[in-house]
């Protein structure tokens, strides 16, 4: 189940809502459990039993670790049986491939990939960590822990939520008017970034890849579309889940901060996917010793990170390739890149789109072969003609969608409310638009819902 589904929004979600907000605070921990588990099950009904092997099992081991009697060889078993569940489940024929790549001839597995397993299971291993070093006292309730490592809002695509950070929250939190205004505006704009823009980025994507009139521009407009659709797809996906946590009296990490306008690759990482790239930074990139060793051996650490982080997105060279990728222009801007961007502030715009987007090229291929194909098509055209009548179809069909879709990754939008919210009476007016808004963009949703059956997510696969 997706939140932009028909079922969620209209069965799913009010019935959780109802029950929610009926019950006293004290079983409030336990609806949120016993519906996390039925989302969860609706699409994964046979690993229900792995996401509650996996739950009681941090919850053991996290009161284990507490009590401090071998508390550290507890650590290292409890992240090995964690890791180890993530690496059967995700990687076991990808190591068998490239086992039998060396002349062997192993029989693959063929075992399916539980969804979201990349995210409970960091979150389980970070609340394990943070025990371990006294961060955070270990959950005594297993309503409460089960609550915190299967809440739906965040369960399949993050944001990473640390136990540590929502703690508090889980034995009280405030549910207020405001709170729940909040996250139902905030819920609504990513619901519509992903439906209204990414899906039908998406299927502009899509056409390209079933085309068989391409064109090097037509690979470019394809690559630029695939950016947008994987921004609006996780930052709208990300939204939605914020905001639902405002709802249910939760205040959740951003996760995304307008990343297309950094002027370094170092500074996208700190936009995009944030949880993500803080959870790395703490867990793995500050314990290999961060930047406080020589140079080889911080370049290391960076290298480190990024194939972990690019092993994480996918069971695929692909993957470990985009994080590499990223991993050497990192290691450039510790270098003397940097200095140079910091005085080019144009250059470096450009230099960190068509980094990202090709970056993209090879994140969204099938195979090595394939990303490789169409950069070289990219950048020197290869066999293939500049333009191609479905490319200049295609372009005007969708600049309209386009040009919404790169304003919206910028911070204008937003800088035009907050200049509007100065001037006399402004206040009283957007009190006005706002809902007219709100009511407008839910039923452009649902009339795109109900007509077009295209409705992806990107970020399942991972």
């Amino acid at each position: 189940m997706v939140f932009s589904s028909i079922p969620f929004l209209y069965y799913f979600l009010p019935l959780v809502l109802v029950c929610y907000f009926c019950v006293p605070f004290r079983f409030k921990n336990l609806i949120l459990l016993l519906f996390s588990l039925a989302f969860y099950s609706w699409g994964e009904p046979t690993y229900i039993f792995l996401m509650a092997l996996s739950i009681l099992l941090g919850y053991i081991e996290g009161l284990l670790i507490e009590k401090g009697r071998h508390s550290r060889f507890m650590l290292a078993a409890s992240c090995c049986i964690h890791l180890g569940f993530l690496i059967y489940f995700k990687y076991a024929d990808f190591l068998i491939e490239n086992i039998n790549a060396l002349g062997l001839s192993l029989p693959l597995l063929h075992v399916t990939l539980p969804i979201g397993i990349s995210f409970y299971t960091f979150q389980i291993i970070s609340y394990l960590i943070d025990v371990y070093r006294n961060d955070c006292s270990a959950q005594k309730n297993l309503i409460s822990f089960g609550a915190y490592v299967s809440m739906f809002p965040q369960l399949i695509a993050g944001p990473i939520v640390r136990y540590k950070d929502i703690a508090l929250q889980l034995e009280s939190r405030e549910h207020s008017i405001e709170k729940t205004a909040l996250g139902i505006r905030m819920f609504i704009f990513g619901l519509s970034k992903k439906v209204l823009l990414a899906n039908s980025l998406g299927e502009l994507c899509n056409t390209f890849q079933n085309s068989t009139d391409r064109s090097v521009l037509y690979y470019w407009l394809y690559a630029f579309a695939f950016a947008l659709q994987i921004y609006f797809d996780f930052s709208g996906y990300s939204d939605m889940a914020v905001g639902l946590g405002n709802i249910f009296g939760f205040r959740f990490q951003e996760n995304f901060h307008y990343p297309y306008l950094s002027k370094s690759i170092t500074e996208f990482w700190r936009r995009w996917h944030m949880t993500l790239g803080s959870w790395f930074r703490d867990y793995v990139y500050i314990p290999l010793g961060g930047n406080r060793v020589k140079k080889p051996r911080w370049f290391l650490n960076i290298a480190i990170v990024w194939f972990l982080t690019g092993l994480w997105h996918g069971a695929s060279w692909n993957f470990v390739i985009w994080g590499m990728l990223f991993a050497l222009l990192l290691i450039a801007e510790k270098e003397k890149l940097s200095t140079f961007l910091q005085k080019h502030t144009i250059f470096s715009h450009i230099y960190v789109i068509l980094a990202v987007t090709v970056s993209f090229v090879i994140f969204n291929a099938s195979s090595i072969n394939e990303a490789f194909e169409s950069l070289k098509i990219m950048f020197t055209g290869g066999t293939m003609p500049l333009v191609s009548n479905e490319f200049l179809y295609y372009l005007r069909s969708y600049s309209l969608t386009l040009m919404i879709s790169a304003i919206g990754t910028t911070s204008l939008p937003k800088q035009l409310i907050e200049n509007f919210r100065e001037k006399p009476r402004a206040n009283r007016l957007l009190n006005i638009l706002e809902p007219a808004i709100l009511v407008l963009l839910m039923l452009m949703v649902n009339a795109y819902l109900i007509q077009d059956s295209y409705n992806p997510f990107l970020y399942f696969r991972f």
